[in-house]
């Protein structure tokens, strides 16, 4: 009997974990609150509706991504309202019924910009959102869009954040991040830095029927019980809403029929107070962001390009107004560069990119990023100016010369375009003579975009610095880049390349001989694609059309000395297009850009699209039937890499091709793409002006993206308005992409050098920071409130020490991180006249120096 008695104890010892179940169900957490702004949506009176909502639901919670500029309106349009969200704010413990998850300025994708503009986002907006609420707490990174990229975990962290989140479940239209792991991991960034985090969980899927949401929006008991079966103890769903909608909290407004018990958290209380499993590491790849935007569509390229040389253009205007500030006290003009960056943020906003064509006519997104880098372009322009003026006014010789500014961390061999007077020479009778001794010839050129006469000037320059090199008329040294008619083909030569065009087939580039690498051939001859042209599926013509279908015209507009150019005339469908392709003497880059003169609405992609907006498949989303231009090469079987923000990422892709919303895979072009053939042991390196899409797969040849027109998102036909005008560039090289420094060429071609004439004496040549052989870039360098702050991101070095030299002192050198807090008091050495500094940079890593009081000779 006893023994009955214990085997009947025992059973229901087991089965009381099931009885317990059936009884108190599992408790559930979901994220509730808002996304949006006053730029992209919170319309009047909506802190009024929080407040009050809030005050009538006591167990909701809500997390905020709101534009921090959204405050300005409110803090004056609803000034009660206002503070009673200041008084509900005051409480950041897990407690508290408010938290702030994403503070940047501008809400941007981060994908499509540089690493510095991410920074950028958080510093200003943090330093906005501050102004408003001085005690908020920034403990966990959360967006509503696929606002991700890979490095958001060194950036993070060097803020302060303890927490980041990967899940977009209601707003997918633009992407979303692999399904990856369970309740809890560890994102492992580009330089190993981790982050606990929130992933999209591995059974949070898709969902079947609509194209902008995965299953964890509702907290559905499906989403529940997978969630469960999965083993993930403290299931959480999200929505931020879009502010605008007046609901209330979304499991009871809008989310029908949704697991009970599920309770509101803010993610920080999640964090802190519910979540319990051990974390595993996830080494998170930018192919872990999967963007589905409309790559190719004329509106978003011309919002990419202007948001890309907005940026560049005005991280420039700061390195010159900061070497300006070292060389001659001469202070920046922070206001206007605050207002700048401001301009240039809002043109990285998501909406841009995602929904360019909202708005009212003349307001639309794609108008106000128009005007926004416009703006940002203008101050940037007399900053520069500004700059230079101070920078160039120093020398008392008679003698002519030019002043060149290099404004990236490498040291270069460039050839620079210097604005000439009506005063300055009318022809290339001139030489110029720099500070190593190198005597050149130079070149009078016609800027087609100015309209405008340059001068050409070559120079070898230092690591952010500059070089002075003077001018005489004492004849032309000989000419190594040329070109010239050879039979019935045309010839670019310089001392690094030749290059063979065929006019009988639309002016494609018949061969690509690298001459320093062996005089290796790069052009595949022997498929059915032409290196360098431009292809398409022109639907509404019933299939492909190519420039290598009819003969072109291939023009030489520039023969040297120093740069030689040759314009191809053709056309396309009855569209006519020019290519331009330039080669300068001594540099690795081909210079390459294409303008597309529409005569008609033409109809590219897979096919038409007839609806569109619960579509998964859509014609916008294949890019082999885009209109391509296309690089047949040698390279056998080779692998790809491509640059993101503050990264480099090694493709495990077997192609850059779908057609599927659930399919998205991440094809796109930050910077720059790169095959590399390892048994051979060549490369070639892909550049673009903007952010777009790559194509490229066992059977296609590598091409970058210049046109969709057609359907795309939400039914909107994506048509042209104008020219097509792209730049792009090549590099064949030998080696890796390391060995090849292609991150450092694509920053000189980005950032390029810039030239004044100055009354300068004799050549000098000096280098405000030289980073050396360590493989660093400095991504910017600013002055603020009278100190100086260089970044520095290890780009493609090693771990270890390394030195980093400046031609200047400061009472105090500090290592910071990106919210200013000392890391650490750097003693500077003195060596050689310079002040030197050992640092290690973990690779893809960035590092933040701040100078403090600068001692001036």
């Amino acid at each position: 009997m006893k023994r009955y008695y214990a085997l009947l104890l025992v059973a229901c010892a087991c089965f009381a974990p099931c009885l317990s179940s059936a009884e108190e169900p599992t408790q559930a957490y979901f994220v509730d609150g808002y996304h949006g702004g006053v730029y992209g949506h919170y319309p009047p009176g909506y802190t009024q509706f929080l407040v009050d909502r809030l005050e009538a639901h006591p167990e909701w919670k809500i997390n905020l991504e709101i534009e921090p500029s959204t405050w300005d309106v409110a803090q004056h349009s609803e000034p009660a309202a206002y503070e009673r969200l200041k008084e509900l704010l005051r409480d950041q413990s897990s407690a508290g019924r408010i938290e702030m998850v994403n503070p940047t300025f501008a809400q941007s994708y981060f994908f499509q910009s540089s690493g510095e503009s991410v920074v950028r986002q958080f510093q200003y907006g943090i330093r906005h959102l501050r102004q408003h609420f001085p005690d908020v707490e920034l403990t966990t990174y959360s967006s509503e869009e696929p606002c991700f990229t890979s490095c958001l975990p060194t950036v993070l962290s060097q803020l302060g954040y303890e927490y980041a989140v990967l899940k977009n479940p209601n707003t997918c239209w633009g992407g979303y991040t692999s399904a990856h792991g369970g309740e809890l991991v560890h994102w492992v960034g580009p330089n190993g830095t981790k982050l606990l985090t929130v992933p999209r969980y591995e059974c949070e899927s898709l969902h079947s029927r609509d194209c902008w949401q995965t299953i964890a929006s509702t907290n559905s008991p499906e989403y529940i019980a997978r969630c469960l079966e999965q083993g993930i103890a403290n299931p959480v769903g999200m929505c931020l809403q879009d502010a605008g909608w007046r609901g209330g909290p979304w499991l009871g407004y809008s989310a029908g029929k949704h697991y009970t018990p599920s309770r509101y958290v803010t993610w920080r209380e999640y964090f802190r107070e519910v979540a319990t499993a051990t974390p595993k590491d996830w080494r998170f790849s930018q192919e872990d962001v999967k963007p589905g935007l409309m790559w190719g569509a004329q509106v978003l390229q011309r919002i990419a390009q202007q948001s890309r040389e907005a940026e560049h253009r005005l991280l420039v205007a700061e390195k010159l107004a900061a070497m300006a500030y070292i060389e001659t006290g001469h202070p920046r003009m922070t206001g206007a560069l605050d207002d700048a960056w401001h301009n240039v943020l809002l043109s990285q906003h998501h909406d841009c990119w995602i929904v360019p064509y909202n708005g009212r006519p003349g307001n639309t997104w794609a108008d106000q990023v128009q005007r926004w880098t416009s703006m940002a372009n203008s101050i940037s322009d007399l900053i520069a100016a500004n700059a230079l003026e101070a920078l160039v006014r120093q020398g008392r010789s008679r003698q002519q010369g030019v002043r060149i500014f290099n404004p990236t961390a490498t040291a270069i061999d460039a050839v620079v375009a210097v604005p000439l007077s009506d005063e300055g020479p009318r022809d290339s009778d001139w030489q110029s003579r720099d500070a190593s001794g190198g005597t050149y010839p130079t070149q009078v050129v016609h800027n087609q975009a100015t309209g405008e006469r340059e001068l050409l000037v070559r120079a070898h320059l230092p690591s952010l610095g500059y070089t002075t090199v003077s001018l005489s008329n004492r004849g032309q040294s000989t000419s190594v880049v040329t070109a010239a008619t050879e039979g019935d083909q045309v010839v670019l030569e310089s001392d690094l390349y030749r290059i063979v065009l065929n006019p009988t087939a639309g002016g494609t580039i018949a061969s690509l001989v690298a001459k320093s690498l062996d005089n290796h051939e790069f052009v595949d001859s022997n498929g059915e694609w032409r290196f360098n042209e431009l292809r398409g599926h022109f639907y509404n013509l019933g299939g492909f059309r190519s420039s290598a279908d009819q003969p072109a015209e291939v023009r030489i507009v520039e023969q040297g000395p120093l740069r030689a150019t040759v314009e191809v005339v053709g056309t396309i469908a009855e569209h006519p297009f020019v290519q331009r392709i330039s080669l300068v003497q001594g540099s690795p880059m081909i210079e390459c850009q294409v303008r597309i003169d529409w005569q008609s609405q033409p109809r590219i992609g897979e096919f038409e699209e007839r609806d569109g907006w619960g579509n998964h498949r859509r014609a916008a989303y294949d890019d082999r039937y885009k209109l391509l231009v296309q690089f047949p090469s040698t390279l056998s079987s080779p692998k790809l890499v491509k640059n993101a923000p503050f990264d480099v990422c090694e493709s495990q892709l077997d192609d850059s091709f779908y057609n599927s919303w659930e399919q998205i895979k991440h094809n796109v072009i930050l910077d720059w793409v790169d095959l590399e053939d390892q048994q051979a042991g060549y490369g070639l390196a892909m550049f673009s002006d903007h952010t777009t899409s790559y194509a490229y797969g066992p059977q296609d040849p590598l091409g970058l993206t210049l046109q969709y027109a057609g359907k795309g998102l939400w039914a909107r036909d994506y048509r042209v308005d104008g020219p097509t005008r792209v730049r792009y560039a090549l590099v064949p090289h030998s080696g890796d992409w390391q060995s090849a420094g292609i991150p450092h060429l694509a920053a000189s071609w980005q950032e390029p050098p810039v030239g004044a004439f100055a009354r300068s004496g004799r050549p000098e040549t000096r280098s405000l920071v030289d980073v050396g052989e360590s493989g660093w870039q400095v991504c910017s360098m600013v002055e603020h409130h009278g100190d100086l702050y260089v970044r520095l991101f290890n780009a493609t070095g090693t771990d270890q020490p390394q030195s980093l030299r400046m031609s200047f002192t400061a009472e105090t050198t500090e290592l910071v991180d990106l919210s200013g807090n000392v890391q650490q008091v750097l003693e500077p050495s003195l060596q050689e006249g310079q002040s030197v500094v050992d640092l290690s940079i973990p690779k893809y890593g960035i590092r933040t120096l701040r100078f403090r009081r600068l001692k001036r000779d």
